[in-house]
């Protein structure tokens, strides 16, 4: 991943020439804490930290040749090394034009205190403002592993047949079409269809989930998994850029760009607050000329340095950014993409949520749920299954699962009957498969009752004998209920499901779930309808989907979610929120991380600016020093930066 791709904001004290070099340094891994240049980042505070004490030791102790000028060099000696970065980014920023900035203020009021000769107060500034610099770069570098951990999972090699024989080359060479191998303990690089019989894998990478699963052969490979089990042969369906997991990175990578509105309230607000506070201080040394008695340039100058110290906005600038980008990293590793902060903001006001069935709620795959037949059940299987072996239906596709490539009879004189079934020859009997309605058409008495069953029925009549039939139906997910119950919880006041599938199924779904309403037998067009009336009733509503024909209701809603796993690309592309798990219940988990980073933020901008009023108001007075100072600039910055970074540690 790039240095510039993920960042927590461009405008926070984090550009700092410290910052980036704690970040940046080497273009591809995130600032550890362990490595030599990690050191390197924190010598210049430590070197300062330890002529600090040094020297307010013997200042305490009175040494007799701790006088000047070797005083002032001493202190200069831990003044430069924090100082240095921090003036030379005040220079640069003044060239661009941007002249009002923290490193100003910080510049002006150490260099102030230096004249004044507050040599310890101006060093100990200095110190604690850079090391606050350092301590939220390793809180972001912090969130940026927490996301990379789950997510930068990709190969950096691929086994490739070509010329007959396996050979290794970057994932990015191999072409769709083309043969890969995975080893036990591999990570596929790509996506593709398994070749081998079965294999098991580990999706943790892109699902969160630990609980291997099984991929028979035909069925899709994505890159990230792992290979648990045996050495097996994929076929590449798509280009390496154009993965899975890559196209995850990328929203993750992107997600910081799309700023909350108290984010883009805090930058704008920083802006006009640092020259406001600057012309300020500069009024608290000249006005008290005119106004007190027997004004002294030096105190009015230093309470105005300390008015500056005091007022500086990093606490707001650095911990409100973090708080977001805390959420996300806390989504990820909870298995959920925020595509940017706002979504943070918008998911926390959700009152309504509206669901798809099939994919969402259900896992959209066909099982054979009930047997009723006349027959021996494995007879009465084995001619199904022969009738359904050639169709591409996914109920004839549930059908031959469920007989589990178990002997079948041979087929002849098959002929398909739309929207009613099929009729063939098999073993020498005359075999008709389908719903009742073939049955009434071909004259084979069959029980009534079947026609009120609401789930899907295959019936089959052999020699115009009616045999019996199996109900097939989609599954409902395991966290389903536990799902809706969560949300009612939470205060969603209405959970709404739309599906295309039979009105009478939709309706049993929703009965056994609790869902509030339900509407079935809809298409695309009448699904964006439902959304639009639902909508006018002015809540905020979240649509969670993941079918090619959920895109326009995930565009049309506040909040798009979508099924990351099993779910389409366009959906995936068009919502702003991606469940990589396929879990409903991880709504309500990303509902608890909105609400937790909203609650955050909030605290932050309260404490920032509570703290700052009350010692402002003290500075003014000359009743508060630069040590004091320098708790509500930097402290209040240490406890913000603390309390955003909280989020990535709560269990939701």
């Amino acid at each position: 991943m790039h240095k510039h791709d993920i960042k927590a904001d461009d405008s926070c004290c984090s550009d700092s020439h410290q910052h980036e070099q704690s970040h940046d340094h080497d273009g591809e891994h995130d600032h550890d804490h362990g490595d030599a240049s990690a050191f390197k980042t924190y010598l210049p505070s430590i070197f300062s930290l330890l002529f600090l004490l040094v020297g307010i030791a013997l200042d305490y102790f009175k040494i007799s040749f701790f006088e000047q000028p070797i005083r002032l060099i001493w202190y200069l000696l831990a003044y430069i090394p924090v100082a240095y970065p921090v003036l030379k980014e005040a220079f640069f920023t003044i060239t661009k034009g941007e002249i009002f900035t923290e490193f100003l203020l910080m510049g002006l009021a150490t260099i102030g205190a230096l004249a004044l000769g507050e040599y310890p107060e101006a060093v100990a500034v200095m110190l604690f403002y850079t090391v606050g610099e350092l301590f939220q770069g390793a809180a972001v570098s912090g969130a940026k592993k927490n996301i990379k951990a789950l997510l930068d999972v990709r190969p950096e090699t691929a086994n490739v047949f070509r010329e007959g024989r396996f050979i290794t080359v970057k994932p990015k060479e191999v072409s769709i079409g083309e043969t890969i191998q995975l080893k036990v303990g591999d990570k596929s690089a790509l996506d593709g269809v398994l070749l081998s019989d079965s294999a098991s894998f580990n999706t943790a990478a892109l699902t969160g989930e630990s609980t291997p699963r099984t991929v028979k052969k035909g069925e899709e490979v994505l890159a990230g998994m792992l290979i648990l089990d045996k050495v097996v042969d994929v076929k590449v369906t798509k280009e390496f850029a154009d993965s899975a997991l890559s196209r995850i990175l990328e929203m993750v990578q992107s997600a910081t760009s799309r700023k909350a509105k108290t984010e883009l309230f805090i930058r704008k607000f920083a802006k006009i607050y640092t020259p406001i506070v600057f012309f300020l201080a500069v009024a608290l040394i000249i006005l008290p000329y005119f106004f007190v008695a027997d004004y002294q340039f030096k105190t009015w100058l230093y309470r105005s340095l300390v008015f500056l110290v005091i007022s500086c906005p990093c606490a707001l600038v650095i911990s409100i950014p973090l708080g977001y980008f805390g959420g996300i990293g806390a989504g990820s590793a909870n298995g959920i993409l925020f595509k940017g902060s706002s979504f943070l903001d918008t998911i926390a006001q959700i009152k309504t949520v509206v669901m798809d069935k099939t994919g969402t709620l259900t896992h959209g795959v066909f099982n054979v749920k009930t047997i009723q037949t006349s027959l021996q059940e494995d007879e009465f299987f084995k001619y199904l299954a022969s009738a359904e072996t050639k169709s591409t239906h996914p109920i004839a596709k549930a059908i031959v699962a469920y007989h589990n490539q178990g002997a079948i009879f041979d087929v002849a004189e098959l002929t398909e009957i739309a929207g009613h079934g099929l009729t063939a020859v098999i073993n020498s009997r005359k075999v008709a498969v389908g719903n009742t309605k073939l049955l009434r058409k071909l004259n084979v008495a069959y029980p009534k009752a079947i026609d009120e069953e609401v789930e899907t029925t295959v019936v089959m009549a052999i020699d115009n004998q009616f045999v019996g039939y199996v109900i097939v139906a989609d599954e409902i997910k395991k966290d389903a209920k536990y799902a809706i119950d969560e949300l009612h919880l939470l205060g969603v006041t209405q959970i709404v499901m739309l599906s295309g599938d039979k009105t009478a199924i939709t309706e049993k779904v929703a009965k056994e779930l609790g869902l509030d309403k339900a509407y079935g037998d809809l298409l695309p067009e009448d699904k964006v309808a439902r959304l639009e009336k639902l909508k006018s009733q002015k809540n905020l509503i979240a649509f969670a989907g993941d079918g090619i024909n959920d895109a326009p209701v995930l565009a049309l809603s506040d909040l798009g979610i979508a099924m990351g796993a099993m779910g389409s690309d366009v959906a995936i592309e068009t919502a702003d929120v991606v469940i990589q798990n396929d879990q409903p219940s991880k709504i309500a988990t990303a509902i608890k991380i909105g609400r937790a980073t909203k609650r955050v933020v909030y605290q932050n901008i309260g404490l920032a600016f509570g703290v700052k009023a009350i010692v402002l108001i003290l500075g003014a007075g000359g009743l508060a020093t630069m040590w004091e100072a320098v708790f509500a600039d930097v402290g209040v910055a240490f406890l913000a930066i603390l309390n955003a970074i909280r989020i990535q540690k709560m269990k939701f």
